[in-house]
């Protein structure tokens, strides 16, 4: 039986619309503005007059774009992989193993989610001076290794795995690291996808650690790199490669949602439940 379309419906379509409308008209803005040359850009019309590529002809033989390029992904792969892999092992140990001080050792973590982080740069700044760290991979990444949002998701998830399985593959003689990686993990995939996910996001989108533990152009990530052309680099700021720049930075993170939107749904809300 056809339902009927009434006028709640209606009203709810009409919100949901216009809250797809708030939210991509910047980005729709922001690929029109990447199109039009500097002198189109400041006439304010939503569409070009004409297509303009000199935004993106500039930002790939002016600029260190495609170095800032990069760095962002290294950073964000390698912190992606250290926190799932780290995050899930201190989880499965906390979850899963009874021993003096776990409660005490978890409930510590936890107490680090409350220190804002810009309280944090001072130290991880002196630590960085003192091995070297600074303008270097190392520098970018240290401070995002291990999160304890991450060791708190997967401690959580950690402990609905079934004992029953693990015990099993105990008296099947399989070591405490293998029944981790090949018993516990394949249970908690939701979990991983979702740390996965928001890790990769956060740190290809952060900001202020890098442009503090950064001092020359080629360790810049992207919104670093953006930012600092606008103003210093550049001696000007022009509008229009800074959007070709913003555009091509997003690509990335659409085509993550496009292929794992599902996951990104569920994940979102599986870290609302278990939380």
């Amino acid at each position: 039986m056809k339902e009927k379309f009434g006028m709640g419906k209606f009203i709810i379509h009409l919100i949901l619309l216009s809250g797809i409308i708030i939210v991509a008209f910047p980005f729709l803005w922001m690929i029109m503005s990447s199109l039009k040359s500097l002198t189109d850009f400041y006439n304010f019309s939503f569409l070009p007059e004409s297509i303009d590529l000199s935004g993106y002809i500039y930002t790939f033989t002016e600029t260190g774009f495609l170095r800032w390029y990069f760095n962002s992904f290294v950073v964000a792969v390698v912190v992606t992989v250290s926190n799932i892999i780290f995050c899930s092992l201190i989880g499965y140990t906390i979850a899963k193993f009874r021993f003096f001080g776990a409660k005490a050792i978890f409930l510590l973590i936890l107490s680090t989610m409350m220190i804002p982080t810009e309280m944090l740069v001072i130290p991880w700044y002196v630590l960085s001076s003192d091995l070297h760290w600074i303008d270097s991979y190392w520098g970018l990444m240290f401070p995002g290794m291990m999160e304890a949002f991450g060791i708190f998701l997967m401690r959580q998830f950690m402990s609905d795995v079934p004992d029953d399985i693990l015990d099993a593959a105990r008296i099947d003689g399989m070591g405490e690291f293998k029944i981790w990686w090949r018993v516990a993990m394949p249970q908690v995939k939701p979990a991983i996808s979702a740390l996965a996910i928001i890790t990769f996001l956060g740190n290809w989108n952060a900001y202020l650690w890098p442009v503090i533990v950064t001092s020359t152009a080629k360790m810049r990530t992207l919104p670093v790199g953006i930012s600092l052309y606008g103003t210093s680099d550049a001696g000007g700021i022009q509008w229009n490669t800074i959007m070709a720049m913003s555009t091509l930075t997003v690509i990335p993170m659409i085509i993550v949602f496009l292929i794992f939107q599902r996951q990104i749904v569920e994940g979102i809300a599986l870290t609302g439940t278990k939380g």
